[in-house]
């Protein structure tokens, strides 16, 4: 089923190396469906990155008349400046709509998302000295944060509680959110009903890099964000990335990822299914790693059998095609190498001692670790956001928390002795670098005292 890969292959690491570009934020991984509306759109066949250049540049040139070009085109052929915002009602209604299993539900996330991120959130230090010297190292919210709420090919209430509640454990106070205007997007009644929720009442029926740009440039309706955060496609990715710099953004994402670590007591039947978890988002990246070419051959015959009963089994079996692979290792030593050259946003550790592979790999987005944490619990329910490095990124960045909404500050105070002490350091590095008004800022208050 998986395609596999050997160790003892010559060219193992390169083929790994050309496995992780194809699904990099670089790469050109876009449904057929985005490739028809791109040629609709331009009437010519552009890159990825060409499409998102011209959508942003008519976005931040001419407002929202550049948001509606985009939408009556690409959606809703009727779309005015007056159908962008989802009206409060209409919000107030989906959640009065929604069944008590629903709110009990979402309220449950809710309490673990805040109780994890609440307990990691930074805090303000202090540094004082006998000397008269105070320093603090600060934080505060960010003022004005956008959520980019994906809603092409399926509804994910799941992302506004994912990327609205470690903000508002921050301390943020306006949050407004984006979504295609789309059943699975601004006009679903479950994601509606979290909003309103969460308390938020700011949500706008637009998606894709147009959405990306009204967010950080700001059109008439929208005021700009200092922030935005949340997963989308290629397009979403790629907006996020040329907008940085105008604004903050938590990664440039792409196709969902997960690696799982198998030994002799891994059950096939749990590595097949989060293996099809991830491919039936469609693209995402599928990878399992075995000392044993029996293992793989069984979690083979567990992916097929379940594929038969799922709804999205023909997208997730594309996925497990063109992005899966699974990889036989000589020993756990390499297999704890090829992780983390992976560094995959998900790593599902399906062994008997998580442990002893969780300490040795430093490279992933978020670890589960056992036979009994499938990368669900993560994506839904546990505590951690589901908002995560992908394409080998998690080498150096992190998951988004609450603290990705602060952002910090030093403060710094100086008594008249202090800085009678401190003068003669300060004046002698001034000289050396001959910034001489650097040393009489501070020569002048000791003069004078």
């Amino acid at each position: 089923m998986l395609p596999r890969i050997r160790s003892t292959n010559s060219h193992f690491y390169s083929d790994i190396k050309q496995y992780l570009e194809r699904l990099s934020p670089d790469g050109s991984v876009v449904s057929k469906k985005s490739r028809d509306l791109t040629l609709k759109l331009f009437g010519t066949v552009l890159t990825p990155q060409q499409v998102v250049e011209r959508i942003c540049d008519d976005v931040r040139k001419r407002g929202i008349t550049g948001v509606l070009h985009y939408l009556r085109t690409l959606d809703n052929p009727e779309a005015d400046a007056n159908s962008i915002r989802v009206p409060v009602d209409r919000i107030r209604e989906a959640h009065h709509r929604a069944s008590p299993e629903f709110l009990r539900c979402i309220r449950t996330i809710r309490d673990n998302v805040t109780r994890f991120q609440t307990a990691i959130l930074h805090r303000d230090v202090d540094v004082e000295s006998s000397a008269g010297t105070r320093m603090r190292h600060r934080y505060v919210p960010l003022r004005r944060v956008g959520l980019c709420i994906p809603g092409g090919a399926a509804a994910y209430p799941s992302t506004v509680l994912m990327t609205a509640i470690p903000a508002l454990c921050a301390g943020v106070k306006e949050i407004v959110a984006v979504s295609p205007p789309t059943k699975f997007g601004a006009f679903n009644d479950d994601v509606l009903a979290t909003c309103f929720e969460l308390g938020i009442q700011d949500v706008y029926a637009v998606g894709g890099a147009q959405g990306v740009a009204a967010l950080a440039y700001g059109i008439e309706g929208i005021e700009p964000v200092d922030k935005i955060v949340g997963p989308g496609n290629l397009f979403v990715a790629l907006a996020k990335k040329l907008v940085y710099g105008t604004v903050d953004i938590d990664s440039i994402a792409g196709p969902s990822e997960v690696t799982v670590i198998t030994d002799h007591t891994t059950r096939p039947a749990f590595a097949a299914s989060d293996l099809i978890a991830q491919a039936e988002h469609s693209p995402g990246a599928s990878i399992v790693l075995s000392i044993s070419e029996a293992m793989l051959d069984a979690i083979d015959s567990a992916i097929e059998t379940q594929l038969q009963g799922l709804e999205r089994s023909e997208l997730a079996t594309d996925s497990l095609k063109n992005f899966g692979a699974s990889i036989f290792c000589r020993d756990e030593e390499e297999m704890i190498a090829v992780a983390n050259t992976l560094a995959p946003e998900h790593l599902q550790i399906s062994v008997d001692e998580p442990e002893r592979f969780a300490n040795a790999i430093r490279n992933a987005g978020a670890q589960f670790l056992g036979h009994y944490t499938p990368v669900a619990l993560g994506d839904y329910a546990a505590g951690p956001s589901h908002v995560l490095p992908t394409g080998a990124t998690a080498r150096w960045a992190s998951g988004l928390t609450s603290n990705d909404f602060l952002r910090s500050f030093s403060s710094v105070q100086f008594s008249l002795e202090a800085l009678q002490a401190i003068g003669p350091t300060v004046s002698e590095l001034a000289n050396r670098e001959g910034l001489t008004a650097h040393r009489e800022s501070v020569s002048v208050r000791l003069r004078n005292n």
